[in-house]
């Protein structure tokens, strides 16, 4: 296939290929340029031979670092003497281990400096990041990793490398998370964005993660815009090619997300409560039919929650919220009123059955923490958020929504929905 023509195809929805289905994934190696490699997966990697070295800029998930090695050593026998981290997320930072193994000098990695903070976070929540990442990916066995490969030499703000004829022009930015980096290669006139392009709208509400960074994230996509490259390598998804594409594609997106940061901090201003700012904020209407601007793995409602808790904290303007009454002593309390959990349950399938799904999940949740050992009361439940993660469009409320309907199928002697990892790094 050529390349040229499937990235043409991805851009003009023809084909699909994100970070929600990696569409040339298992294909090995596919050649760019002369000496510059696109290896696509869930965290792609963008390979560099020259000179007798090869060199990396993001290295893969820990799930395929052996096929990754087996590919990239179809591809070339060069040494890899410097890899680059566009980020501390583990679909890009644990393929290292296979060429570190192997005879020679150890490859330098390079990264931000925030890089090393995250791997220490990262061990000191190991069981959380395994129970959502279980709950996102439907994986009940999956283990977070407490080991990870530090890079050898970090940077703050910027940083040019020069290596076997190639520059690699680095700087930092905050967007997904704060130990992004960018690099631009000049001799490609390659843009790497890391996932601060990911083909959808950007992943910055995702409603278990730590703090994403919307505005920054629009001032880095128009920083990259402004290089001038020929071609874009995000980790995630096809390539761009043409310098009119890159810019439009980084400059409609900065546009999206600089919307949803203004509607958000002018209702946040005006002491809105964060309830009726999540209904209130929309997108831009005429961006709504771009290909890179689908809300398949993130959401807008996400992002503005986000960006509440960045720029207004915790509180989100209820009071009844600030010190309330634990979750089951209110369901309780309302299935006293209705006239048991039973009858909270029917008025759930009834709002589902009118098409209110949020107001059906919250009745579910109501009857179930009101009586959770009804093995009816979970059976409605488990039919809610199955009906709720089939309406939804991003993989975010999916997951959450699956793993809800599986946690009441479960407590009546069913099982569970498959995993959607397989699929992810095929």
């Amino acid at each position: 296939m050529d390349i040229k023509d499937y990235a043409d195809r991805v851009w003009r929805g023809a084909a699909d290929d994100s970070i929600v289905h990696t569409g040339m994934g298992g294909s090995g190696v596919i050649e760019i340029a002369d000496g510059l490699g696109w290896q696509p997966g869930f965290g792609n990697v963008i390979a560099f031979r020259s000179r007798g070295e090869l060199m990396l800029f993001d290295t893969g998930n820990q799930m395929t670092a052996a096929s990754l090695h087996d590919r990239i050593r179809a591809w070339t026998s060069d040494p890899l003497t410097l890899a680059f981290y566009s980020h501390g997320h583990i679909d890009h930072v644990m393929g290292m281990g296979p060429f570190d193994a192997e005879d020679g000098p150890r490859p330098q990695v390079v990264a931000h400096e925030l890089v090393r903070d995250r791997f220490d976070r990262y061990v000191l929540t190991a069981g959380y990041n395994s129970v959502i990442n279980q709950r996102q990916f439907q994986a009940p066995g999956l283990r977070w990793p407490t080991e990870y490969r530090h890079p050898d030499v970090t940077f703050r703000d910027g940083l040019t490398v020069t290596r076997a004829g190639l520059t690699f022009e680095l700087f930092h930015a905050k967007g997904e998370t704060d130990d992004a980096t960018v690099a631009y290669v000049p001799e490609y006139k390659l843009l790497l964005p890391g996932d601060l392009f990911i083909w959808l709208t950007p992943n910055c509400g995702n409603p278990q993660k730590v703090q994403r960074y919307p505005r920054e994230w629009a001032h880095a996509l128009r920083r990259m815009a402004s290089l001038g490259a020929e071609v874009m390598m995000p980790s995630h998804g096809a390539p761009i090619f043409g310098a009119d594409r890159i810019e439009q594609a980084l400059t409609e997106t900065a546009e999206w997300l600089e919307s949803i940061v203004d509607q958000t901090l002018a209702m946040l201003n005006e002491g809105r409560r964060l309830d009726d700012i999540v209904h209130a904020v929309a997108p831009p209407a005429h961006l709504a039919d771009r290909v890179y601007l689908q809300a398949k793995y993130d959401e807008p409602e996400f992002i503005v929650r986000n960006l509440w808790r960045m720029y207004g904290g915790w509180y989100d303007g209820n009071p009844a919220h600030l010190k309330p009454a634990r979750d089951a002593d209110v369901a309780r309390a309302v299935a006293s009123l209705a006239g048991g959990a039973a009858k909270v349950a029917d008025a759930a399938r009834r709002a589902a059955g009118d098409g209110d799904l949020r107001l059906a999940a919250h009745l579910a949740e109501m009857a179930v923490q009101a009586d959770p050992d009804d093995a009816s009361l979970h059976e409605a439940r488990a039919e809610v958020y199955a009906a709720r993660a089939a309406s939804e469009p991003s993989l975010m409320a999916t997951g959450v929504f699956k793993w809800a309907a599986d946690e009441s199928r479960r407590a009546t002697g069913g099982t569970g929905t498959p995993s959607t990892i397989p699929g992810l790094i095929s």
